[in-house]
């Protein structure tokens, strides 16, 4: 009997173990969770162009705009500073503009905007493209590889009921959100 107990724990355990590590998988490429040495930052491509070109680069942000040219894609997004996994961070300022270009076609309607995305590539040069009348430098970013981060769904069902709540203490209804990701 001894043995089968722990023939049964065992089991336990290996079930245990595949299972949070089947929770630890992700799906974001390697490439976008780890940023390249000296990564540089838009802003710092926008003032010293010339130091920067051909240098690899890490950089995410919001959507703008999508461009589909004859055989590529343009991305405009609005760069933010990214976590140590690469996802584009929602509190923090912008950083500036710039424009992913990527071979082949997207669907416009896939990559809406404000969406968030991230891109590793090569810089390849600065180009002025008009914000309103202002001529602004837009960084290049030759794609490598991207991932766009899926969309944070906040659902909030406006009361539930707690069973061990005390229903002397008003209001015995109370609000909850529930966070979906």
């Amino acid at each position: 009997m001894f043995a089968m107990t722990r023939c049964n724990s065992q089991i336990a355990l290996t079930i245990l173990t595949l299972v949070l590590l089947a929770g630890c998988a992700s799906k974001v490429p390697k490439v976008i969770g780890t940023p390249p040495a000296g990564n540089i930052r838009v802003d710092e491509v926008q003032q010293h162009q010339q130091q920067f070109s051909n240098s690899r680069v890490r950089w995410g942000g919001e959507i703008i705009s999508v461009e589909n040219l004859a055989d590529e894609t343009h991305i405009e997004i609005l760069s933010r500073q990214l976590t140590d996994k690469g996802k584009p961070k929602d509190d923090q300022r912008s950083i500036g503009r710039f424009i992913a270009r990527i071979e082949g076609y997207l669907e416009p309607e896939e990559y809406p905007k404000n969406r968030q995305i991230t891109v590793t590539g090569t810089l390849l040069e600065v180009v002025k493209k008009p914000v309103g009348d202002y001529p602004y430098p837009y960084p290049v970013v030759e794609v490598e590889a991207y991932y766009l981060w899926p969309e944070e769904k906040v659902y909030h069902r406006p009361y539930y009921y707690d069973p061990f709540y005390d229903p002397f203490y008003f209001p015995y209804w109370r609000r909850y959100p529930y966070y979906y990701w």
